[in-house]
C-alpha cells in the first residue's frame, strides 16, 4: 500500500500512516508518532518539522528500515552488511518496521582449534559454523548449514565477540589449544577441538580436532554442546601401524564434513570441508578443518586441510612445515610434522556477518 500519487488527500495519508479524527497534516511529521523517520517518499523526504503538504506525501509508504552501525560496512543493492573480525559493537539506532525492515541475517563463525606437536600431529577442529536461513536480506546462496531464524532488533548495542584461534602445542609432545568461543545476537558458535599431541586425547568443539598418529588416537567430537543444525562435525583418528615413523594423525573436523582418518604409512587424513555462503555479497567458505600430520617420508606427502581456511599438514621426515589456519575463516590449524612445538600451527580466528534490508 501507498499514498495515492494523484488527488492525495488527507484520508489517504491517514489510510497508510494511521491516526484518528480529527486529523490535521501537522500530525504527519516525519519521525513524529505517526511517520517513521526515513518513510519512502518518491518526491524527497517528509519534512521533519516546518512546511508540509499534501504533495509531500505522493506515493509515500508506511516502511521504516534497521538503521545501525559497527564493523566494516557495506552494501550489496538494497542491503548492508557488518563484518566484523575482532570485536566490536552493532549498535542499533532505528529498529525499522515490519514494513520495511525490522529483522537482520547472521552468521557466526568461532576459532578454529590449535594443532597438536608430535611426529604425526593432530590437526585442530574448524570453529563452530552458524548461519541464519537468508529470509529477510535478500536473495543470497546460504550453506547448507543455514537454519534457526533471523533476528529481530531493538534501539540498543549489542556486543560482538569474535573467536580467537586456539594456539598450536606449546611443547614437545604437547596438544593443541582450542579455539575461543564468537558470539552476536544471543548466537554462540563453539571453538573448534584442539589437535592431540603425543600423550592425550584430541578435543571436542564446534568441530572436532583430530587424533595423533603415535598410538592410534581417536578424533574429538564435532557440534560440541549440541545445536540444530550441527554447527560441525568429528575429527579424524590417528592411525599407527608400527615401526619407526609408520604413523599419520587425523585431520580436524570440518563444519559440513566429518575429517579422514590418518592412514599409517601415508599420509595424515585431510581436513573436513567447510561451509560455503554468500552473505557478504560474495561466495566464500568458512570453518574448513586442519589436515592431519604425517609421521612417514613416502613422496613426502602431506595432508590438506578442508576448504574454508583450514591449514596443511606437515610431514615428520621431510620436514615440510604445517601451514596455520587462515586468519577470519575459523579453519583448524595443520597437524604438526615433528614433536617440537614451534611446529604445531595456530587455528584461524573468527569472523561475525550481520546483514539487512536497509532501503
Amino acid at each position: 500500500m501507498s499514498v495515492p500519487s494523484t488527488n492525495t488527500k488527507l484520508t489517504g495519508i491517514q489510510t497508510e500512516f494511521g491516526g484518528s479524527n480529527p486529523i490535521q497534516l501537522s500530525e504527519y511529521y516525519s519521525g513524529g508518532p505517526l511517520v517513521p523517520a526515513g518513510a519512502p517518499a518518491p518526491n524527497g523526504p517528509i519534512p521533519s518539522s516546518g512546511q508540509i503538504t499534501m504533495g509531500d506525501f505522493r506515493g509515500a509508504t508506511n516502511s521504516a528500515f534497521v538503521t545501525a552501525s559497527g564493523g566494516t560496512v557495506t552494501t550489496s543493492g538494497d542491503f548492508k552488511i557488518h563484518t566484523f573480525t575482532g570485536p566490536g559493537t552493532f549498535a542499533v539506532s532505528d529498529a525499522g518496521n515490519s514494513a520495511g525492515s525490522n529483522s537482520v541475517d547472521w552468521m557466526v563463525v568461532a576459532g578454529g582449534g590449535g594443532s597438536g606437536a608430535s611426529c604425526a600431529g593432530g590437526a585442530g577442529g574448524a570453529g563452530g559454523f552458524r548461519e541464519s536461513p537468508g529470509s529477510v536480506s535478500g536473495s543470497y546462496s546460504t550453506s547448507p548449514l543455514a537454519g534457526g531464524s533471523a533476528v529481530g532488533v531493538s534501539v540498543q548495542n549489542y556486543p560482538i565477540a569474535v573467536g580467537g584461534g586456539g594456539t598450536g602445542a606449546g611443547g614437545s609432545g604437547q596438544p593443541g589449544s582450542p579455539g575461543s568461543n564468537s558470539t552476536a545476537l544471543g548466537i554462540t558458535s563453539t571453538g573448534g577441538g584442539r589437535g592431540s599431541g603425543n600423550a592425550d586425547n584430541a578435543g571436542p568443539g564446534g568441530s572436532g580436532g583430530g587424533g595423533r598418529g603415535n598410538s592410534s588416537s581417536g578424533g574429538g567430537s564435532g557440534n560440541t554442546p549440541p545445536v540444530s543444525p550441527a554447527q560441525g562435525k568429528n575429527g579424524g583418528s590417528g592411525v599407527d601401524t608400527g615401526g619407526g615413523y609408520q604413523e599419520s594423525a587425523g585431520g580436524g573436523g570440518g563444519a559440513t564434513a566429518n575429517a579422514a582418518n590418518g592412514t599409517g604409512n601415508g599420509p595424515g587424513g585431510p581436513g573436513g570441508a567447510g561451509a560455503t555462503t554468500s552473505i557478504s555479497a560474495s561466495s566464500t567458505a568458512y570453518a574448513g578443518g586442519g589436515g592431519g600430520g604425517t609421521g612417514g617420508a613416502h613422496g613426502s606427502p602431506t595432508s590438506s586441510g578442508g576448504t574454508g581456511g583450514g591449514g596443511r599438514g606437515g610431514n615428520c621426515q621431510s620436514g615440510i612445515p604445517a601451514i596455520a589456519g587462515a586468519t577470519n575463516t575459523g579453519g583448524g590449524g595443520g597437524g604438526a610434522g615433528g614433536n617440537s612445538g614451534p611446529k604445531a600451527t595456530t587455528g584461524g580466528s573468527g569472523i561475525v556477518i550481520i546483514r539487512y534490508k536497509f532501503q
